[in-house]
């Protein structure tokens, strides 16, 4: 009886390794000797990379017939120190430092469609390093290198329709090549690009890593910024709800974010994390946001003129001249912007604070600004870099324009300079607006 018992033991257990190794292989993308991605299926939900604490399938089945040769040899309280606990092995793997690239992986699958081959998981008994499957990932990819754009054509040809955009640096999945030209899709957009402009394969490698951004979004009405991660490290700065950070390391329970006061940790329990990217764009959908963005700049002209200041002071005592004083017929209101904000230079910055004169935090100071010229805009840092038109960097940016950092919001004034409520310590002063990497640069007027 008990002999009956084992067989019918071991029947079901290489009953249920074939089962998971069918849906694994089910999941995965075919290999070709190119590497890439040659047909595009629905996401799966496949594992990116086996980290060290991470288990491979073939090691799964090594670990079930070990322990079960080692149950019918002793007792059932006895547990080997190599045995795997099959119910965690797989789903309660703790994050590892630094996981952002899985993470970033993860939303380029989502960003475009792909389904990114797990090597480790295909290939039983691979020796084959964390790194090496990183590597093979990003080979998937196609990653636009232009000044601007490359058009998305519906035929490999330039005689082809053009469909869409993809803009430098955005991701596209690779799906063939012929004649010179890559097949992707990305976002909504599927069509041809020409390969000159693209890279893939190895050459994507080390551009993939800088693609993506990954951001912490604050979830809790005001966040602590600390100098470790830990409950007991120093405070160094101080979040709003809804600002956006750039996070640069993840670790078990906290990340790593850059913030006006520098670089500081946050618990992962009052963020979300996502990566951005910049994906193609439909016709379609460019002519709708041009629309929208020309109605926003018109409704803003027209509020400006009617609705601007005519007086302003401080409760100090101090006078300020007016928004209107600033607003010619020769001048641009982008540029009486400018001028207007930097009167104010010198005044306190105050965390949560709008106004001009006794104190206000980085996004109230540009609210303050802005409301002065009849515009409402959001108190958040992070709800700014979605304000106004895009402009393409800073080297394109006009006075009065909108810069946005890490958890952080400045007006440009012109030669290479902002105007800003820094930090508690500095108050409103004028900086170099690369001082810190930017992340969009918006337009209003």
């Amino acid at each position: 009886m008990r002999k009956a018992k084992m067989q019918l033991l071991a029947l079901s257990v290489t009953a249920a390794i074939t089962f998971l190794g069918s849906n694994v292989d089910a999941f995965a993308a075919s290999n070709t000797s190119s590497n890439k991605v040659t047909s595009v299926m629905p996401q799966a939900g496949i594992t990116y990379a086996l980290g060290s604490n991470q288990v491979s399938l073939s090691n799964l089945q090594q670990s079930v017939e070990t322990s079960k040769t080692q149950s019918e040899n002793s007792s059932t309280n006895s547990t080997s120190s190599d045995e795997v606990d099959l119910s965690n092995a797989v789903t309660d793997v703790t994050p590892l430092a630094s996981t952002v690239t899985d993470n970033v992986l993860r939303d380029i699958q989502n960003a475009t469609g792909a389904v990114i081959k797990d090597s480790a998981a295909a290939s039983e008994g691979s020796s084959e390093t964390a790194q090496d499957s990183e590597e093979e990932m990003f080979k998937s990819l196609v990653i636009a290198k232009v000044t601007n754009y490359v058009n998305v054509r519906d035929l490999p040809s330039e005689e082809g329709e053009i469909v869409g955009k993809l803009y430098d640096k955005s991701v596209g999945t690779f799906i063939e090549e012929k004649d010179g030209w890559y097949k992707i899709q990305s976002g909504s957009v599927e069509g041809y690009v020409k390969a000159e402009f693209c890279v893939t394969g190895d050459d994507a490698v080390e551009l993939a890593k800088e693609v993506g951004t990954r951001i912490a979004t604050v979830t809790t009405t005001t966040l602590k910024v600390r100098n470790g991660a830990g409950l007991d490290a120093e405070v160094i700065g101080l979040v709003p709800i809804e600002d956006e950070l750039v996070v640069t390391e993840e670790l078990d329970g906290w990340v790593k974010v850059s913030i006006e006061e520098g670089d500081g940790y946050v618990s992962t329990d009052y963020v979300t994390l996502s990566t951005e990217f910049v994906k193609a764009e439909s016709k379609a959908e460019e002519e709708a946001r041009l629309a929208k963005e020309a109605a926003a700049r018109a409704a803003a002209n027209k509020a400006a003129k009617s609705s601007t200041s005519t007086s302003s002071s401080s409760s100090s005592g101090s006078s300020y001249n007016s928004a209107s004083s600033y607003t010619t017929e020769t001048s641009s209101i982008g540029s009486a912007v400018a001028q207007f904000a930097c009167q104010f230079v010198g005044n306190p910055y105050v965390y949560g604070g709008t106004s001009l004169t006794n104190g206000a935090d980085c996004s109230g100071f540009v609210m303050s600004v802005y409301s002065n010229f009849g515009v409402s805009l959001p108190h958040s840092s992070g709800a700014d870099r979605s304000v106004g038109a895009a402009v393409d960097g800073l080297a394109n940016a006009q006075p009065g324009d909108i810069v946005c950092y890490s958890g952080h919001v400045a007006i440009y004034i012109g030669n290479g300079q902002i105007v800003h409520a820094s930090t508690a310590k500095t108050g409103i002063k004028i900086s170099n607006a690369d001082y810190r990497s930017v992340l969009a640069v918006r337009r209003i007027f």
